[in-house]
């Protein structure tokens, strides 16, 4: 069971990620900044997985993904300097909840990464070293989540939504 611990960061993030963009964003719409700007979160979270998924597990290539990672980490977060006067309370404290789970999960990535090339980080991953097929069909489903929402925000915000107008 413990081994399963790897998969609840993208739990958490699709859990967060979904309540926030359709109770928060839907209920008070998104400025052109946050239109814009939300799809290239996605697009830098996106970078991380396509990464992983292109270019094998090495000393390396684990450098620059945690430099993706990190530079990912940071850029969510620029947002919330402009967040602070259009969202309520309990939404600034979801985006935390998403903040602190963001590195997280990236670390878990990094772990099914290695573990895809058979490379053990920690010794209590060792019953994932034979679930290589399940490890990488995991990330191409994240990916495709990823970019199936990117595309939604893209095309939603900016194409179909309109604001709603004063009565």
């Amino acid at each position: 069971m413990l081994r399963y611990v790897l998969f609840i960061p993208f739990i958490v993030q699709a859990l967060c990620i979904f309540y926030d963009e359709f109770y928060f964003h839907l209920k008070r719409g998104l400025p052109k900044w946050e239109r814009l700007g939300h799809p290239l979160d996605s697009l830098s979270v996106l970078l991380c997985f396509l990464f992983v998924l292109i270019f094998p597990y090495n000393v390396l290539n684990l450098k620059i993904f945690i430099a993706l990672s990190l530079f990912s980490t940071l850029f969510i977060t620029k947002d919330e300097f402009v967040h602070v006067d259009h969202c309520p309370k309990v939404e600034m404290w979801l985006h935390a909840l998403l903040f602190i789970n963001h590195p997280i999960m990236m670390a878990a990535l990094g772990f099914l990464w290695a573990l895809s090339f058979q490379a053990l980080p920690f010794s209590w991953l060792e019953p994932l070293l034979n679930q290589k097929e399940m490890i990488v069909s995991f990330i191409k489903l994240q990916t495709l989540f990823i970019s199936v929402f990117m595309s939604y925000q893209i095309i939603y915000w900016n194409f179909l939504w309109k604001p709603k107008t004063a009565k």
